[in-house]
């Protein structure tokens, strides 16, 4: 039994997610109008999971949020909008500790909660054998020195000296390439690993982040703030370059191909053949069809279900090197575990390891 509070101010919310769970069965349910009354019965209810909307009168979600996870932590779902305010609010609530966010479809989930049904008891399940992670200010500390790094090196850049002629790269495809597939969990797992990779780490990295269409600009935002490395949201044709991260498109599908001779990032329409996107088995399908496996490194992250576990054995067994995220730090230990099954794992490895075993195999 998952003892389960709902916490919105619309009475009419909380009385149709009260059905919803009821309905599903294996919940004992509570209820909070506010932030205030959240935090109260995290300490009475003692809740195994916690649906959390952002926007409430006397004490907004957030607020409520780090009170919960500084006095009694606990796995947050939190309820967002589908708007880029939402987004920026929602990776906040990640940050201080929120184990993963359900979007209210159309702006306002009470005219449309049967779409979103589904996949919010499953989020909600997930959630509550979900590991529960505190906010580490060290990763902060490295993120800043990351960031201060690229704005020297910028400014040095900037600056016009004499030299000999830079030497012109090999094809991407011929120097190697990182495919990451992460879902739950996933926003902050990628804070800890990216700012460490360096600026003049040599291959692209391209990530596919199970993530809605209004979110993801926000995120490769964000996460070029904290990174040395240039990161951008795939929402058109791109050349892949050393030195940059893609984030794949949300409600979208993202591939490589070759174009005027290049590898192209390529976002897609959703293919329906696939359940989760932007999908991790079809981004890991283009890799192998248009680079050289042995030079491809997959890497596996925290996250529900089974997607990409295929295409990264594959890589695997075609030469290439892969890495699943570990139990141990893993917020839902899915995605990494299907990979391992399969023996498609190189290495097993906790987050904080990852980037430093990538900077090994890169020569940095």
């Amino acid at each position: 039994m998952i003892k389960l509070l709902i916490v919105d101010d619309s009475a009419l919310m909380r009385r149709q997610l009260t059905q919803i769970f009821a309905s599903a069965g294996g919940f004992e349910i509570s209820q909070a109008r506010n932030g205030r009354e959240a935090v109260e019965q995290n300490r009475v209810f003692q809740p195994d999971v916690v649906t959390l909307d952002i926007n409430m009168p006397e004490m907004d979600g957030l607020t409520a949020l780090s009170l919960i996870m500084a006095e009694r932590p606990v796995a947050v779902v939190m309820v967002s909008s589908l708007t880029e305010k939402g987004a920026l609010a929602t990776f906040e609530a990640l940050n201080l500790g929120a184990v993963d966010y359900i979007v209210k479809p159309g702006g306002t989930i009470s005219l449309s909660i049967d779409k979103i049904t589904e996949e919010l008891i499953g989020k909600v399940r997930a959630a509550a054998r979900a590991r529960i992670k505190g906010k580490g200010p060290a990763v902060k500390g490295l993120a800043q020195r990351m960031r201060e790094e690229r704005e020297e090196r910028e400014k040095v850049a900037a600056t016009p000296v004499a030299g000999p002629p830079v030497a012109v790269r090999r094809s991407i495809a011929e120097e190697g390439l990182v495919v990451v597939g992460v879902s739950t969990g996933g926003p902050r797992t990628l804070e800890e690993i990216l700012p460490q990779l360096p600026v003049d780490f040599p291959w692209p990295v391209l990530v596919a982040q199970h993530m809605p269409a209004a979110f993801t600009k926000s995120f490769a935002e964000r996460l070029n703030k904290v990174c040395a490395l240039r990161v951008v949201e795939a929402a058109s044709p791109m050349p892949v370059e050393p030195g940059t991260v893609y984030i794949a498109k949300g409600g979208a599908d993202m591939v490589v191909a070759m174009r005027g001779g290049k590898l192209t990032v390529l976002p897609k329409p959703e293919n329906s053949q696939h359940l989760w996107h932007p999908s991790v088995e079809l981004l890991g399908r283009s890799v192998l069809e248009h680079c050289d496996p042995a030079r491809v490194t997959a890497v596996m992250l925290t996250g529900m279900g089974s997607d990409g576990a295929d295409a990264f054995t594959e890589i695997k067994q075609r030469g290439g090197r892969t890495i699943a995220e570990s139990e141990e730090s893993c917020v839902v230990f899915g995605m990494p575990k299907e990979l391992i099954e399969k023996r498609g794992a190189s290495l097993v490895l906790a987050a904080e390891k990852i980037a430093a075993q990538l900077n090994v195999w890169a020569g940095r």
